[in-house]
Parts: structure tokens; sequence; C-alpha cells
């Protein structure tokens, strides 16, 4: 994980970010060259935000509906008590789901916002039941999505 010590990102750095966010595959020679540095510079500045925890991971995006989870719906949670116990009990459960692939407490109309993945309108049922059936919940309220418009394309980099 990152440190406390870090100094203040540069241009390079931020071309740096930018281009391992949009390619996460680059070589460092090619990353070397698109920010004009050399090889051994440029793997250094690498190592240092990855141990100053400016880059978290390195992954590939999957195409869902090949992997027969092509359909995802937005869950809106309210807990039926909001003790820090209470918070705590449903963070630890909501992550054993495997079919909610974020999980934000939000301030507003409700406590939790759920991303979750299925393949059909069946195991959207299933994964609901599983939803409902962890402690504290009161009520849920779900948006199937019906066409991604835009999604997550990481942090804005100018």
């Amino acid at each position: 994980m990152g440190n406390n010590k870090t100094k203040p990102l540069d241009r390079i750095d931020l071309m740096i970010l930018s281009t391992l966010q949009a390619d996460g595959r680059i070589s460092n020679v090619d990353l070397a060259q698109k920010v004009s540095l050399s090889a051994s510079p440029c793997l250094d500045r690498v190592k240092r935000l990855e141990n100053e925890g400016y880059i978290e991971r390195y992954g590939a995006f999957l195409n869902a509906r090949k992997l027969n989870y092509g359909m995802s719906a937005f869950v809106q949670v309210n807990l039926s008590k909001t003790t820090s116990d209470a918070f705590k009990r449903f963070n630890k459960e909501v992550v054993t789901i495997k079919e909610v692939a974020e999980c934000h407490l939000v301030a507003g109309g409700y406590d939790y916002l759920l991303k979750i993945r299925f393949a059909d309108i069946e195991n959207y049922r299933l994964v609901l039941e599983k939803i409902g059936g962890l402690t504290d919940i009161a009520q849920t309220t779900t948006y199937i999505v019906t066409e991604h418009i835009k999604q997550d394309g990481g942090v804005p980099f100018n």
C-alpha cells in the first residue's frame, strides 16, 4: 500500500497515470517514449506512483455479457437501523455476494447504493433474495439498466 510521504505530482507523473489508465499493458519502453523519458527513470516514477498509492492495481476490463453477467441494476438499500454496528454488519455481509459489483454508503434518501450484475431476470430475483436476506435490511428499490450510455472511464485527465 501507499505510504504517507508523497511528493507533488508533476506533468510527467500525470501523463504516466493517464497513459497507464488507458492502457495498463503498455510496456515501460513505450510508456517512457510517450512521456519523453528514458526507460529507467520512467520505471522509477511508475514504482514511486505505485508505492505512494496513486496506482492501486492493474487489471483487465471483461465483457460481462460474454461471461453470462450481461444485465445490471442499481439497488437502493435502506437499513432498519442506522447504528454503527448495523453498518459494520451490512458491510461485512454484502461483500460476500459475488453479484454485487459495487457497494457505496451514500448520504441522502437511502443508506447504500449497490451495482449488481446478473444473467437474466430469474438470476436477478435470486440476487435480490440474497440482498434482502442480509441483516437489518428494511427496504430495497431496484433500477434495472436497459442501456449502458457511459461507464466508469477512470479518473478524468485533461
